[in-house]
């Protein structure tokens, strides 16, 4: 028996708060993770929202989880299928940026063309980004932004590590192809 079915079962059995607990603070993190992936690094206010409201529901539905499926991949789905619901509301929202934010995007050029055409570049990416389908923008943003591993982006969105692999190679080559026909017009 893993340790998740034991906290599980301990909290429902007996209902052990601190075992309830002790899964939030195995799985916070990874979901806040998950939940930025998905809306994007700008928007981590709402991706804190989105971490509560899921343990929220997780503390209320806890009791009727059957274990069908790993508690892990049960708890991610949740904050995708919410981090999509929010994503429809938040793209059309300025995202927080906070005093040390705007500092750390100061620029050290000298060169205000060149500075220009980085924040020129970096629009586009991030637009391109936005049309491509949510998994490859999840898949992107988790290994390239977050630094997650392809096992830990495997675990966080339920899928084999070569599906990863194959929604990474996949997500860079239609990016590329986004950006040499937006270079063309």
């Amino acid at each position: 028996m893993d340790v998740d079915t034991i906290l599980i079962e301990a909290y429902r059995d007996r209902g052990d708060q601190n075992s309830f607990a002790e899964l939030v603070q195995r799985y916070r993190e990874r979901v806040f993770q998950l939940a930025v992936s998905i809306i994007g690094p700008a928007f981590t206010a709402e991706a804190e929202e989105i971490t509560q409201e899921v343990f929220v529901r997780v503390y209320h539905a806890l009791a009727s989880f059957r274990g069908e499926s790993q508690f892990s991949s049960w708890i991610y789905r949740i904050t995708f299928n919410l981090a999509v619901n929010l994503k429809r509301h938040v793209r059309y929202r300025v995202p927080h940026l906070n005093e040390i934010v705007l500092v750390s995007k100061a620029s050290s050029e000298l060169d205000p063309l060149s500075r220009f055409e980085s924040v020129q570049r970096d629009q586009e990416l991030t637009a391109a980004i936005d049309e491509l389908p949510e998994v490859y923008q999840s898949a992107l943003r988790l290994h390239y932004w977050m630094g997650s591993s392809i096992t830990e982006i495997a675990d966080l969105l339920g899928i084999p590590e070569n599906t990863v692999k194959s929604y990474l190679h996949r997500a860079r080559r239609l990016l590329h192809g986004m950006l040499q026909k937006g270079a063309k017009a």
